[in-house]
């Protein structure tokens, strides 16, 4: 499964109208984005129409959504998430602790306040478990659910079909402590080498990889720890929103396209109805490998 997260095996190896107008805040970027206070993550707001909240994977920034956004049928407000500690922004409340389970809590904080009915969510990766925490834990909250390349339990991948959170701990706390006490040269040296195994184009590896390289080991360690021991397929049942889960095949060595469905239907099996979608010729940054495939099947879903 080494396409899904190559960086944690590398990382052993060293809108409603009563929604608040986007405004512009001072050194996040030159964006505008959401007057919403959280110490979690900061929004950029982009376009006007029916709602739709992107969240990227771990260590990475919204600029990966800008190619799915460009090919979005109809109108959309969307809400780009950008969680503190990744790509450049501060660790803030992302300090220590948890880091998805919290993002996905404020997210539910920040439709509420933001008056947002019903939205679209998008995660890839970590931003699709963060994703999957919304749906289940607040179904009222998400219209229709899409997670790019990601299962609801990464405990998996370290440790086989039989793992359990309990028995992949000791590992996830290897991994976790591993990354956060990278030195700047072995960060720089393994984000680099994770990104080239994510994406297969490679004229677009550049930020992906900067990205990586200016995010806060602390949080990204602490993150990727707890997305090995979070199990949320006992919680797929609460999902109520229908859900499109757009997947790569894995490419270790024995592994067959049909391996991977097997694998996604299994993970996904307490989810009624789940919309299972595989593209093919791409890595784990399916938006970057296949923009056009990954925008057929996001905007046939959402239509």
């Amino acid at each position: 499964m080494k396409t899904l997260l190559l960086a944690a095996a590398l990382a052993l190896m060293p809108v409603a109208a009563c929604a608040q107008s986007p405004v512009s805040v001072p050194g996040d970027h030159g964006h505008a984005h959401s007057a919403f206070q959280s110490g979690r993550f900061h929004v950029r707001v982009e376009g006007e129409g029916r709602d739709i909240i992107l969240i990227p994977g771990l260590s990475s920034h919204p600029d990966v959504w800008e190619p799915l956004v460009a090919r979005l049928e109809g109108d959309w407000r969307v809400h780009m998430i950008h969680v503190q500690g990744f790509a450049g922004a501060p660790a803030m409340d992302n300090i220590d602790g948890p880091v998805a389970a919290p993002v996905a809590e404020d997210i539910a904080r920040y439709i509420h306040e933001q008056g947002l009915e019903a939205p679209v969510v998008i995660g890839h990766s970590m931003g699709g478990t963060i994703a999957m925490m919304l749906a289940a834990r607040h179904p009222d909250l998400v219209d229709r659910l899409v997670v790019i390349d990601m299962i609801p339990f990464m405990g998996n991948v370290f440790g086989g079909a039989a793992a359990t959170p309990a028995s992949v701990t000791p590992l996830a706390d290897q991994i976790g402590a591993a990354m956060a006490t990278s030195t700047p040269e072995q960060w720089r040296a393994s984000a680099t080498a994770s990104i080239v195994g994510m994406i297969q184009t490679e004229s677009l590896r550049a930020g992906p990889i900067e990205h990586s390289v200016t995010s806060d080991p602390g949080v990204a360690g602490r993150a990727m720890r707890e997305l090995i021991v979070t199990d949320l397929r006992p919680e797929l049942a609460a999902v109520t929103a229908p859900t499109q889960v757009i997947y790569v095949a894995f490419n270790n060595p024995g592994m067959t396209p049909e391996i991977t469905d097997s694998i996604y239907a299994a993970s996904f099996a307490n989810l009624q109805g789940v919309v299972l979608k595989r593209i093919d010729d791409s890595a784990h940054f399916i938006m970057l490998d296949q923009p056009d495939a990954l925008a057929d099947a996001v905007n046939g879903f959402l239509d």
